[in-house]
């Protein structure tokens, strides 16, 4: 009798343990509210932050301001005694000549960001290709688990390579050829500098199709002309091909022309396993004289140590860089980046409140990092995972933010990382209690899960969260958010457009996003398990 008397007096415990670790949760989640996500928000998408690219006074701004919010949290530094973690970059500004194709029916010229784009990661003062050869390499894609191989018994080395954005599956939507519609990490702009690189190629140039590409040329030209940043040599693998760049689909049309070959029917023969890549017939020159500047960026980053299992640790991402001072476009040359990316580190911060607010720490630490150098590449997401504070084995998930919802509160949690990991089940579980339910990708074609940094922590094992509601409107419905996710997209995606104005914008469902994520945060901070890839993701492998 006394054991179960023991029994049941342990069980209440137990239940009022939890009921009170449960009502200590929703008291600090109740933190996180419009006023303050709104104010970190117009402070990091300010003027006055001049955009936020790496190595000017516009980074210098925007890390003191996230070490100072991070400090009047309580929060200890993440890395050491220092809130900062160093990320050595280098800065190389280059200007392209005209690139000249030449063939037996002649000279033709391109110009520079109208025609064409060209950058290099080579830290010398000028890069030449001198009637360099031309070959059309299909998709550019060497994938063995895909039976497909666009360089086998292709010698490229000294050659320039010209390669389609996206993948096969894409331009035919057969859904046999890699993964139909869904873009898979073979159709990014990366693995084909990356692959072009690892076969010799002196240069990779990819051709621009907006569907395909998900994006338009403006964001091509903004994103890549004058000054671009690079990991240094020595934190990074060393796969870069002498002169990277992009064109446009007229200018593709204009030298398949020129070589007597047509684009469209090159195209088409290229979706076809088996396709063999062709000589062009014809050769490039094109110069890059490169102003190179060495220095180091910032990713900002805060813990709370666990109150038992401190070893572990659950972190909260988002970027805090955009693309500074641009080109003008309607007389504005300041590239804000509100939603991409204020929005997300205000959304970080306001977690990070709301933690700092428990009562009862966590069992596990929580880590709240700002990187840099997502805009360049996710570079300060590749850093940490390479320099990491915690072993990458101990790090329990990555909750990652990037562009959150302006437009109100949504039934939906679109999981970009959706179908990957059993974090869908904490997500789902977290979305019922708000009367809300998780979507898969609505646009997997545009690669989104390769866009942001979580892609580094997936790349290297650790599970990972990344989506916030954005497709299903909770008054206006899904057409309404469909067409407010294409509008962003299209008007001010990479733009200096891209403000915040808190009389046309409305955060609620920014706000639920993040009690959402914070209670999910909670969950995992609080657990002795490891969430688990699933057996058929890749980033299991």
């Amino acid at each position: 009798m006394k054991q179960v008397v023991l029994f049941i007096l342990l069980s209440l415990a137990v239940t009022s343990c939890r009921s009170k670790q449960q009502k200590d949760v929703e008291q600090a989640a109740a933190s996180i509210n419009q006023q303050d996500l709104g104010r970190y928000l117009t402070i990091l998408s300010s003027d006055a932050y001049q955009g936020r690219k790496p190595m000017t006074r516009g980074e210098d701004s925007t890390v003191a301001y996230i070490k100072s919010v991070f400090e009047k949290m309580n929060l200890k530094p993440a890395f050491g005694n220092s809130y900062f973690q160093h990320v050595p970059l280098v800065n190389i500004h280059s200007t392209p000549t005209d690139m000249v194709v030449h063939s037996k029916k002649g000279d033709v010229s391109f110009k520079p960001s109208v025609d064409f784009v060209a950058f290099t990661e080579t830290v010398t003062g000028k890069v030449d290709l001198k009637n360099a050869k031309l070959v059309f390499a299909g998709y550019g894609i060497v994938a063995p688990e895909y039976n497909w191989n666009d360089y086998a018994g292709l010698d490229v080395k000294g050659k320039v390579v010209v390669v389609l954005v996206n993948d096969p599956g894409f331009a035919t939507g057969d859904t046999t050829l890699f993964k139909g519609k869904t873009m898979t990490y073979y159709g990014r702009w990366t693995y084909k500098y990356e692959e072009a690189a690892r076969q010799g190629a002196a240069g990779c140039i990819i051709v621009h199709e907006e569907a395909a590409a998900a994006y338009p040329w403006s964001v091509v030209v903004s994103s890549n002309s004058g000054s671009n940043l690079f990991l240094q040599a020595g934190s990074k693998k060393v796969y870069t091909c002498g002169v990277e760049g992009w064109m446009t689909r007229e200018t593709a049309q204009s030298l398949f022309s020129n070589c007597h070959m047509d684009y469209t029917t090159e195209k088409q023969k290229a979706c076809v396993r088996g396709y063999k890549p062709v000589e062009l017939n014809a050769t490039v020159s094109l110069s890059l004289s490169n102003k190179i500047r060495m220095g180091e960026s910032k990713n900002v980053g805060a813990m709370l140590e666990g109150s038992g299992r401190k070893d572990e640790c659950v972190i909260y991402s988002a970027h805090w860089d955009h693309l500074g001072i641009g080109k003008p476009i309607n007389g504005d040359s300041i590239y804000n980046g509100a939603a991409d990316n204020a929005s997300g580190v205000a959304t970080m911060l306001d977690i990070a409140k709301a933690f700092s607010n428990l009562k009862v720490k966590p069992e596990r630490s929580i880590m709240f990092i700002a990187f840099t150098g997502e805009e360049a590449g996710l570079l300060g997401a590749a850093y940490y995972v390479k320099n990491p504070v915690f072993p990458l084995k101990k790090t329990v998930a990555d909750i990652n933010f990037d562009v959150l919802s302006f437009w109100g509160r949504m039934k939906d949690v679109t999981l970009l990382s959706y179908g990957e990991s059993e974090l869908d089940n904490y997500v789902a579980k977290a979305a019922a209690k708000q009367d809300r339910y998780i979507l898969p990708n609505q646009f997997p074609e545009k690669g989104g899960f390769f866009r942001a940094d979580h892609f580094w922590f997936a790349r290297m094992g650790v599970p990972v969260i990344y989506g916030n509601g954005t497709s299903d409107h909770r008054e206006k419905g899904k057409e309404f958010a469909r067409q407010k996710m294409i509008d962003y997209t299209t008007q001010h995606y990479h733009r200096p457009s891209d403000e915040y104005n808190p009389k046309i914008h409305d955060l609620s469902g920014a706000v639920e996003d993040a009690k959402l994520f914070f209670e999910i945060g909670c969950v995992l901070g609080n657990e002795s398990t490891f969430p688990k890839w699933y057996d058929k993701s890749l980033w299991k492998r």
